[in-house]
């Protein structure tokens, strides 16, 4: 995540608690027992949960084909143009495997669809990460909108974003590849119930009505919708005859980075003898800590306290991740900005600066550097 967008996050922050308990825009209340029961578009599956029962996931049915390739794309904001500069430059490379799974959070989960569908959407990556239009999402904070409102900046853009690149065509060409046995998912984070939401994009897609497409379009939002920067995505929802929304905001704020369930990750499970892999961490950020003298300000506090909370959680997963690969023989490759690069963080979704981080990740990959096989 940028310093800038980092520093939006902690002057939101201040914001918010100066005027704690101002205003509250209303929802329609719904208890756990909903929650618990809850579907969306009236259909069984569309997401789970990452804290479910490993079983949920080891025993599905409906994923019956073998698991190849996985690639878990991080978030990072502006940093995903290392993501989409590395995926370029694979293809130019000529080693891109085409993935079986894709999951994607916060930037990540832009990229993901686009991954997910391979070298002949690069130049659509290429264009969202470096045309300059990403730089408009963070014109114009509106303090009005931090006060009386859920975010520091309307989320009109962002959506504009989304919906300018995720049509009906899209879907169509995603449901296809579902129906072969790939997966794509998106990570939201559901702030009612405090879980890791984890969204099959694939079967929204094989829906394939209008809803659907909203849908679709909501989680890849909501995904990217930073707290206090964004407002949250509230998603329809229904219990037992009982309609309300759920309110769901950037996977990142509890899951920076998906690569496998909790149950199966951080409780020991084993996969399936069959279920040889090789996953791809493609984290669209820095790992490595890095020295520096904060000024002694409440912002510049907040700023790196919240950067280095992320900073350990996705360490934390890439670590337990790699531990994991170890134990059950599955291939591990990490991809990370590394902390010698060159140039400084970005200043929201600077553009100049996007471009020069894509250009580091297409030249890292097309010559074959981009991917490592232990943690920093």
């Amino acid at each position: 995540m940028s310093f800038r967008l980092v520093r939006w996050i902690a002057l939101a922050c201040a914001l918010a608690l100066t005027l704690v308990g101002c205003t509250t825009l209303p929802r329609t209340p719904y208890t756990t027992s909903d929650a618990s029961a809850s579907r969306v578009l009236d259909v069984d599956g569309l997401r789970r949960y990452a804290d479910e029962p490993a079983s949920k996931f080891l025993a599905d049915k409906d994923d019956t084909a073998p698991i190849r390739t996985y690639l878990a794309l991080s978030g990072g904001g502006a940093d995903g143009a290392y993501g989409a500069g590395i995926l370029n430059g694979w293809t130019a490379a000529g080693s891109r495997p085409n993935f079986s799974i894709v999951s994607g959070v916060s930037t990540g989960a832009i990229i993901a669809p686009f991954a997910f569908l391979g070298p002949q959407y690069d130049d659509t990556l290429r264009e969202i990460y470096t045309s300059g239009i990403a730089e408009s999402l963070l014109e114009s904070p509106k303090i009005f909108q931090a006060v009386f409102g859920s975010g520091l900046f309307g989320n009109a853009r962002l959506r504009e974003l989304v919906a300018r690149y995720v049509g009906s065509d899209l879907l169509a060409q995603i449901a296809r590849e579902h129906a072969k046995g790939r997966r794509l998912l998106v990570v939201t984070t559901d702030l009612d119930t405090q879980r890791t939401a984890i969204w099959d994009m694939g079967k929204i897609a094989a829906i394939g009505t209008p809803e659907a497409l909203k849908l679709f379009r909501d989680v890849v939002a909501a995904s990217a919708s930073i707290p206090l920067v964004f407002p949250p995505i509230l998603i329809e929802a229904e219990a037992e005859g009982r309609r309300f929304q759920e309110m769901h905001v950037d996977g990142g704020v509890m899951t920076p980075v998906l690569t496998l369930p909790d149950a199966i990750l951080f409780q020991g499970h084993a996969l399936p003898k069959n279920s040889r892999f090789d996953i791809y961490i493609l984290v669209n950020n820095k790992l490595e800590r890095d020295f520096e003298v904060v000024p002694n300000g409440t912002i510049d506090v907040a700023s790196r306290s919240l950067g280095s909370i992320t900073k350990a959680q996705t360490r934390s997963v890439v670590l337990s991740t790699y531990e994991f690969a170890r134990r059950n023989r599955v291939g591990f490759n990490l991809s990370y900005i590394s902390r010698d690069y060159p140039a400084a963080d970005s200043d929201g979704f600077n553009t100049a600066y996007m471009r020069r981080l894509y250009q580091f990740g297409f030249e890292k990959a097309s010559g074959g550097h981009a991917w490592t096989g232990t943690p920093p």
